[in-house]
């Protein structure tokens, strides 16, 4: 059997851009993306904790190092600048994997730079 598990999570991510006329996805400082183990064009859902929504979409890779958490097309509507985002990612592990897996997290500052859990 196989079970869905968390892999990886960008925690409380702020928005930085809604960009409604593009082709939709979510665009991620690709810094943030290496740290967590997401792929360009990986599938991810979204928790928005400003208003409740949740979504899923693919990861785009943004420009490094630029704090960029982008919302592109109708994923724009979900959100606006300045809402805390968590972005997940699920993986498939078998039985034995799942007992033992432990999931990626990486927390994010107030400018969507890479910071140590908080206590």
């Amino acid at each position: 059997m196989l079970r869905q598990m968390l892999r990886a999570k960008i925690h409380r991510a702020t928005v930085t851009e809604a960009c409604l006329q593009y082709e939709g996805s979510i665009t991620v400082d690709q810094d943030l993306l290496d740290a967590a183990g997401i792929l360009p064009y990986e599938l991810v859902m979204i928790s928005n904790l400003n208003n409740g929504e949740r979504f899923t979409t693919y990861a785009m890779a943004g420009k490094r190092g630029s704090g960029g958490i982008v919302l592109n097309g109708p994923t724009a509507r979900k959100a606006v600048v300045g809402d805390k985002i968590i972005i997940f990612c699920y993986e498939f592990y078998a039985e034995d994997e799942a007992m033992r897996h432990q999931p990626i997290v990486v927390f994010v500052d107030e400018k969507n730079q890479i910071a140590p859990k908080p206590q």
